[in-house]
């Protein structure tokens, strides 16, 4: 049974499309349904439906799967164990949110490239609906996002953290100083929000439709910097999750408002697909972020001999 074949079933699985598996392993559509009726042929079973354009796993492919993917896990530890673990090398794709790339993200890659120097590490945002697309269509290698907690079948969640949105405002702001302001107060002043579908301003939104009441900010901008630029300039009010504005609360540049409106509480959570054959370079970032979602130093807990070509 080739590898190769096996690789091959398990991307148009996760792609449900010859087409698509083809592009992204460099083969041309027609060499990929061959390896796929070489490997049905070996199994004496048949692998996918295929209905018109439409690609689906048969009973039999489900079952087969699972032993695919183990097979190609096993081949991938092996690699592991020599050249790739002493070269540190490889590529590794990461899909998050933008409050958490500008705010969370980086010093984990800041000891990801001193831990791993030879890897490339590339970053996509996008709305969570598109990230988790993205997941699916293997466009991604992890996914770090913000939302309610969320759990499919296909996924394997690695880490997950409650995060707090917060109500801010310059701590020269008049509504430093109050206590319990009311919405209807809050919404008099000029609103710095984050665009429509971001997940705290969704939750937001739906938390105050039920009294009737909608957001119409001056301004909107999927750029968290320039938000917090300008609430600390006093130009405006918002809304963002706490670990956007932790050090502007501490260092008493901003202050959380004590606004009237329910507590709006979110999950920043880690994944990958179950399908997903997961790197050296995968665990050693689950790690690192694992150690900054739990405030341990960063690179305290991560196996030493993970990259030993690579001095600590």
């Amino acid at each position: 049974m080739e590898i190769r074949n096996l690789t091959a079933f398990v991307r148009v699985a996760e792609l449900q499309s010859f087409s698509r598996a083809a592009e992204q392993l460099g083969y041309s559509q027609s060499a990929v349904t061959v390896q796929i009726r070489q490997l049905e042929q070996e199994l004496g079973t048949l692998l996918f439906e295929r209905i018109g354009r439409h690609v689906r796993l048969t009973e039999e492919g489900e079952a087969f799967l699972e032993r695919a993917v183990a097979v190609l896990r096993a081949v991938q530890e092996a690699e592991n164990a020599g050249k790739g673990r002493r070269k540190g090398g490889g590529k590794l794709r990461i899909g998050t949110a933008e409050s958490l790339l500008i705010s969370v993200l980086p010093p984990v890659f800041v000891e990801f490239g001193r831990r791993c120097p030879g890897a490339i590490l590339s970053t996509r945002t996008a709305p969570v609906e598109k990230l988790f697309e993205m997941v699916r269509q293997n466009e991604i290698d992890l996914l770090y996002f913000l939302d309610r907690k969320t759990d499919f079948p296909e996924w394997i969640k690695m880490a997950e953290h409650r995060e707090r949105a917060v109500f801010v405002a310059s701590s020269a702001h008049p509504l430093a100083k109050e206590r319990h302001i009311s919405v209807e107060r809050l919404l008099k002043e000029p609103l710095v929000l984050t665009e429509r579908g971001i997940s705290y301003r969704y939750e937001l939104e739906q938390a105050l439709a039920t009294d009737g009441i909608a957001l119409e900010p001056f301004l909107e901008t999927g750029n968290t910097d320039v938000i917090t630029r300008l609430v600390r300039e006093n130009r405006g009010v918002s809304f963002l999750p706490e670990f956007v504005v932790r050090e502007d609360l501490e260092s008493g540049r901003l202050t959380e408002l004590s606004v009237d409106c329910p507590q709006i509480e979110l999950f920043s959570q880690l994944v990958y697909h179950r399908n997903k054959l997961v790197t050296p370079q995968m665990e050693l970032f689950i790690r690192l972020l694992e150690e900054r979602i739990s405030k341990k130093p960063l690179g305290s807990g991560v196996d030493k001999t993970a990259f030993p070509a690579y001095p600590v």
